[in-house]
């Protein structure tokens, strides 16, 4: 544990790291997903078919394995700094665990998609793209003002 107290500002700054990929990915998939969801409406089944690839790049490359990093670090982060019995930390969990349903389910409308279900019209879809907006903002607040 002593080396990994002696790390903890590196560990700190790789978790920053992969919490702003794994953000920049939450903005950009359900974004591919109102492109994907318009080609279908469409009948632009080439382009829907590029955007089922890119969906799928996004998610392997970028996505799942920055919210895998994300939880190991912060997960790190908060047995090596002895957060454990502090409010903010929890309440920081519940919004990180909030945005990884939202990935899951983003994930899986992604898929729904490439299957040609559409379940939210256009409308809607643009309006879940600011869950991690809303969700980061209070995560960063929780994370740094430390309120409670």
């Amino acid at each position: 544990m002593d080396v990994l107290a002696g790390a903890y500002l590196w560990i700190v700054a790789a978790h920053v790291i992969f919490v702003i990929f794994w953000m920049a990915g939450l903005f950009m998939l359900p974004r591919y997903l109102v492109y994907h969801q318009e080609a279908l409406v469409a009948g632009r089944d080439d382009d829907a078919a590029r955007w089922v690839e890119r969906e799928g790049k996004l998610r392997s490359i970028i996505l799942t394995p920055a919210l895998i990093l994300v939880w190991l670090l912060g997960l790190t982060l908060a047995t090596v700094g002895q957060h454990w019995g502090e409010g903010w930390l929890h309440a920081k969990l519940a919004f990180v665990l909030l945005l990884s349903g939202y990935h899951g389910w983003a994930v899986g409308y992604a898929k729904r998609l490439a299957r040609g279900e559409m379940r939210l019209d256009g409308r809607r879809l643009r309006l879940i793209n600011e869950v991690p907006a809303l969700a980061g903002a209070v995560i960063v607040v929780l994370a740094f003002v430390k309120p409670f």
